[in-house]
């Protein structure tokens, strides 16, 4: 009976091990063709990935009808792919979902469906997702105009990486209060000690 459990572990392992071994070969030589501008072998290589789950190889095959590359721009291909990519957690496909349904790429603008790919990325520490969030909350856009919440997001973008959010960070400072300003400090630090949750 041991042997028989061993031989089922062993087998099991072993097969699992040969299944993620040729994912990420094929999705290495995918990237490898992309790279290299061979789009039509990139396509082929990621959409028999995709179709398998494959997270990356779903986000980059979004990535490629998004922007026409090897294939025809399709926006609703693009939003597909983001998608399912999104759904297992990608925060690239979150954040790019965010901008297709905030400018309407393929999609009818819906400010809403922004603000949750924009949030589940933010949650992630992506601060181009964090500067978009940021944009909502300034303008209003499917959530209440909050200048404070607009000006943690923007320093919460900067501090990340994007310096580009420091400059409207800077333009914001200018219409708060002492005490929004205060209050702004206060939800930074204690959206960074929550690690970017529930901010």
């Amino acid at each position: 009976m041991k042997n028989y459990i061993f031989s089922l572990i062993f087998f099991f392992t072993f097969s699992f091990g040969s299944v993620c071994m040729v994912w990420s070969g094929d999705f290495k030589s995918a990237m490898k063709a992309y790279e290299k501008g061979d789009y039509t072998y990139a396509v082929k290589e990621l959409k028999l990935l995709a179709k398998t789950g494959h997270s990356m190889a779903q986000h980059f095959l979004g990535e490629m009808f998004y922007k026409g590359k090897g294939v025809n721009q399709d926006y609703k291909s693009a939003l597909k792919w983001y998608t399912l990519s999104a759904e297992q957690g990608n925060e690239i496909s979150q954040y790019n979902l965010g901008i297709m349904y905030s400018f309407g790429l393929g999609v009818v603008p819906d400010y809403l469906k922004a603000l949750k790919w924009y949030i589940l990325s933010s949650e992630k520490g992506y601060a181009l997702a964090q500067y978009n969030l940021g944009r909502l909350y300034y303008l209003g856009n499917g959530v209440k105009e909050d200048l404070v919440y607009a000006y943690m997001w923007f320093d919460l973008a900067t501090k990340n990486g994007f310096e580009e959010a420091a400059q409207l960070r800077k333009l914001l400072i200018e219409q708060m209060t002492d005490s929004q300003i205060n209050d702004t400090l206060k939800l930074t630090r204690e959206c960074i000690r929550k690690r970017y949750k529930a901010c």
